[in-house]
């Protein structure tokens, strides 16, 4: 199969390139409190090993993951020994994940605590972007929280290269690229309200991350026409988008996403 890595892009004006799907690794770290349509086992190190290599094999070379994620981060620290350099890793701030519940804290303490603690987990000395993993108010977290200025002192200080926000609304994420150098968002064939912020981020030159590109995987269930297919139109077609993120740990599902999106970008050639 060919590879996306002739197809890699800025990541907005950071002077990274990634690939235009990302891996999105929530399934290695948890299984509770996930909003996929199907139940699933979170892979053994065998399996994420191999998902991995796959990954890097189709020229995925962005990585997404989150303290939120379970054991997401201290797995890829393990799985990436050796391979650290390969690859972008985004991480987020802002939300933790314990018995089976989500809470949220801004706070300068805690953004400084859990950036620190994803260094540590994933076996680096630098993330290459970290995002603030919103809980909805998104214009309130911005304006009225230390996590910004935190991330902000972070890059200064090299520990950071870029930050950004994974927010909710479209409000929140033109706010968002006032300071920041990236935005995470939902949009996808039934939902486009946050268009607006990735046109305003293409004119800024700053990056954009989609998330629930396929609806959480719920757009695999429309049998009536191929969704995956018209959702890589959809996204791969649109300016400003830096990478899609991608959950799957089905490997076939994996270089068929693959297989779909550079149909698609292979057409535009």
């Amino acid at each position: 199969m060919s590879s996306l890595e002739s197809f890699w892009r800025p990541l907005g004006h950071t002077g990274l390139r990634v690939s235009p799907l990302g891996f999105g690794t929530v399934k290695l770290g948890r299984d509770q409190g996930v909003k996929y349509p199907d139940q699933f086992q979170i892979p053994d190190d065998r399996q994420a090993a191999q998902l991995l290599a796959l990954a890097q094999d189709l020229g995925i070379n962005l990585l997404d993951t989150a303290p939120a994620y379970g054991r997401s981060e201290e797995r890829l620290g393990q799985l990436l020994r050796g391979q650290r350099d390969q690859w972008v890793i985004v991480s987020k701030v802002g939300e933790e994940f314990e018995q089976g519940q989500s809470h949220f804290d801004f706070s300068a303490q805690h953004t400084r605590y859990s950036v620190e603690r994803s260094l540590k987990r994933l076996n680096t000395d630098r993330l290459e972007l970290v995002l603030v993993h919103s809980d909805g108010r998104d214009l309130e977290i911005l304006e009225q929280t230390e996590v910004y200025p935190t991330l902000e002192a972070l890059k200064r200080e090299g520990k950071i290269l870029a930050y950004g926000f994974s927010g909710k609304t479209p409000a929140g994420g033109l706010r968002a690229l006032e300071r920041g150098d990236c935005v995470m968002l939902t949009y996808n064939l039934n939902e486009q309200q946050e268009v607006v912020v990735i046109e305003q981020a293409a004119r800024q030159g700053k990056a954009v991350l989609i998330k629930k590109a396929l609806a959480s995987g719920h757009a695999c269930l429309d049998t009536t026409d191929d969704p995956v297919r018209r959702s890589w139109e959809l996204l791969l077609r649109q300016p400003g988008i830096s990478s899609i993120i991608v959950g799957t740990i089905n490997p076939q599902h994996l270089r068929e996403n693959v297989a779909q999106a550079l149909a698609v970008l292979e057409q535009q050639i």
